[in-house]
């Protein structure tokens, strides 16, 4: 199984499980690693050195852009006491045990911080400026208390922390100094899959490296780390673990992304590699550096991504665009009339292709900046204005009112038309589920593992609409499946506090 996993700072990898495990990649080691050599096949070497004679104007050469970038990228030292909970020490033969300890470990290092091991990392940055401001990952000088860099001309300086930003994975340093050689941050927007790139850091610590290759894909999310704002561009340079927060540079020299992040099988390069777009990196840079935070901007609203079934059920040409599940009351989405079942296919004239683009660019447009929604809604397009407000991690109220919705007194079998048992709802059980105790709708209680909405409920879920009209009562969830012929069913279900929407389809034998 692949594995996705950040290049990290720490010898301990983070493996998440998944479509793969991902990882950043920050640190050759805090100590310890090894490097793997990876030969490259004729046929690739080949098909790069025509890409090169093509670009680099009949020399087989990237020498010219090398001689631009190098000189630009540096070695992020960064050391720092271990955080609190790793406190537990483990034989040194263990390589996860050495840095992090394991449960089992017979040996308990004394508590408190006075007493916590140093670590110590390292990773890439990128000089972006001529006065000595530096990109890298946050992962990568994440609770250090002792920053340093290393310059191509042989110069170790101490570096100072500007600000973080976990959304992004992204960093600001600064070195004290002027006329320091710096790279000019490229529009990654006009970033083209097939596009040629080199990836420069200083991987394993084997000291400044140079790879080629080109951009695979753009838009991708790993959801590794907090995973809350991605939009990586994977590349098929080779990077490793101490390229994190390295350069990825177009073949003007113009820096297009900060790598960050692999998949792999082995920990070691295989061909699939993330960067931060430079646009994204380019708005941290500039709040950080002027407010000392990253400032976003939030629209209110859950989304989802629109399967076909879905597109069926709401009855849509096509699946372009994502699905609003919930509106946050009195955020502006809800001022500005976004309803729940709304299909977003469009921001500001630009396609919303899935929910990270929408995420990001919303995030990206400004607090106090307006917003033109195009959304589907009953199968006609309405234009919506919204006027945005800053995130400030609030989230909607729950209301914990004790007032009872009527139900019907007992549960019923609708296995004939979902597999499914339900149960009314209860202010006392929606309290137990992690719903508002005022919400409408019905329990399931046990699903068909053979039945048509096995891959999709579960028992807890309170199903709360079907096909857009609220079901409060078991009778109105057995007449509203009775009215659906042998089409697919669109339910609203509210699974632990949120809410989503799931396409079924009943067999109303």
């Amino acid at each position: 199984m692949s594995r996705f996993t950040r290049l990290t700072p720490t010898a301990a990898r983070v493996w998440v499980a998944g479509i793969g495990a991902a990882g950043l990649i920050g640190g050759a080691a805090w100590s310890g690693l090894a490097a793997t050599p990876h030969a490259e096949t004729p046929s690739a070497a080949q098909t790069h050195a025509s890409i090169g004679h093509a670009i680099a104007g009949g020399r087989d050469s990237y020498a010219d852009v090398v001689d631009v970038v190098s000189p630009a990228v540096v070695t992020v030292h960064a050391a720092g006491r271990a955080r609190a909970s790793q406190t537990q020490f483990e034989v040194p033969d263990d390589f996860f045990g050495q840095f992090f300890g394991r449960r089992n470990s017979p040996f308990q290092a004394p508590e408190g911080p006075a007493h916590r091991p140093r670590q110590s990392a390292l990773g890439s940055g990128v000089v972006v400026t001529g006065d000595g401001y530096i990109l890298t990952n946050n992962h990568v000088i994440d609770g250090a208390d002792d920053v340093s860099v290393d310059l191509t001309d042989g110069r170790t300086l101490k570096a100072k922390v500007v600000g973080t930003d976990k959304p992004s994975d992204l960093a600001l340093l600064k070195i004290e100094g002027s006329n320091f050689h710096s790279l000019t941050l490229g529009d990654s927007d006009a970033v083209k899959v097939g596009d040629v790139v080199l990836a420069v850091g200083n991987p394993l610590n084997v000291g400044q490296t140079v790879t080629m290759g080109i951009i695979s894909a753009k838009g991708r999310s790993t959801g590794v780390g907090d995973g809350s704002y991605e939009d990586f561009l994977q590349t098929d340079a080779p990077i490793n673990h101490g390229n994190s927060g390295g350069a990825l540079v177009n073949m003007k020299g113009e820096l297009i992304g900060i790598n960050s992040q692999i998949v792999s099988v082995s920990d070691g390069n295989i061909g699939i590699g993330f960067a931060i777009p430079a646009n994204m990196a380019r708005h941290v840079m500039t709040d950080l550096r002027t407010k000392g935070k990253v400032t976003r901007a939030q629209l209110g609203v859950t989304v989802q991504t629109i399967s076909p079934d879905m597109t069926e059920a709401l009855g849509l040409k096509d699946s372009r665009g994502v699905l609003v599940s919930s509106v946050a009351p009195g955020s502006p989405a809800d001022k500005a009339g976004v309803k729940r079942g709304d299909v977003i296919v469009s921001l500001d004239g630009q396609p919303v292709r899935d929910m990270n683009t929408l995420r990001n660019r919303i995030a990206d447009a400004g607090p106090g900046s307006t917003a033109e929604l195009k959304v589907i809604r009953d199968g006609s397009e309405k234009q919506v204005n919204v006027t945005l407000e800053a995130v400030d991690g609030r989230r909607a109220a729950r209301d914990d009112s004790d007032t009872e919705g009527e139900h019907d007194g007992g549960a019923t079998n609708d296995r004939a038309a979902l597999g499914i048992s339900v149960a009314p709802l209860t202010p006392e059980l929606a309290g137990q589920l992690g719903v508002k105790r005022d919400t409408k709708g019905v329990v399931v209680r046990d699903v068909d593992p053979d039945g048509r909405a096995a891959d999709v409920l579960r028992p807890g879920d309170v199903i709360q609409e079907v096909n857009r009209r609220p079901v409060d009562s078991v009778d109105a969830l057995r007449n509203a499946l009775r009215q659906t012929a042998d089409k697919t069913v669109l339910l609203l279900v509210n699974r632990q506090g949120s809410d989503i929407f799931v396409p079924v389809k009943p067999n109303n034998g």
